[in-house]
């Protein structure tokens, strides 16, 4: 198994975080799976976005790494009353329940980690683009 395929989780892992997200090619790459949080890689396009979900039993701590992105959080799908611009300085948490989604507004892929609580995905979840996670999600 190539090594940006690995699943870590549920073993202890040091990671380069910044580093592995910054060289990340996919749009979602599962790092770690343990039994209560699970952390993803993120490369989103330009002009691609996340798209708009809400997670009605996990809490997600989104950090970007590098590029630039606005986020669109609230109650429901039609009142995304909470917009910022992003950029590697910036963090987002989203409770369990909001609806949110972030765009790639820059010029460059924006590269994001996530980390879910419990975990959301299926351990060892590679997604190479936003299509291919769409299929498997829907």
């Amino acid at each position: 198994m190539e090594k940006n395929r690995i699943d870590y989780g549920n073993e202890p892992y040091i990671a380069n975080i910044a580093g592995e997200t910054n060289e990340n090619p996919y749009y979602r790459r599962v790092l770690w799976t343990g039994d209560y949080l699970q952390v993803a890689l993120m490369s989103i396009p330009v002009g691609d976005e996340i798209g708009l979900e809400v997670h009605p039993d996990n809490d997600q701590f989104i950090r970007v790494e590098s590029g630039c992105g606005q986020v669109f959080m609230g109650r429901s799908a039609e009142n995304l009353n909470i917009q910022k611009r992003l950029n590697g300085n910036f963090a987002v948490m989203v409770p369990a329940g909001t609806w949110h989604n972030i765009k790639n507004i820059g010029n460059t892929p924006l590269k994001v980690y996530t980390v879910y609580a419990p975990p959301h995905h299926e351990k060892g979840t590679v997604h190479e683009t936003g299509r291919v996670a769409e299929l498997h999600e829907n």
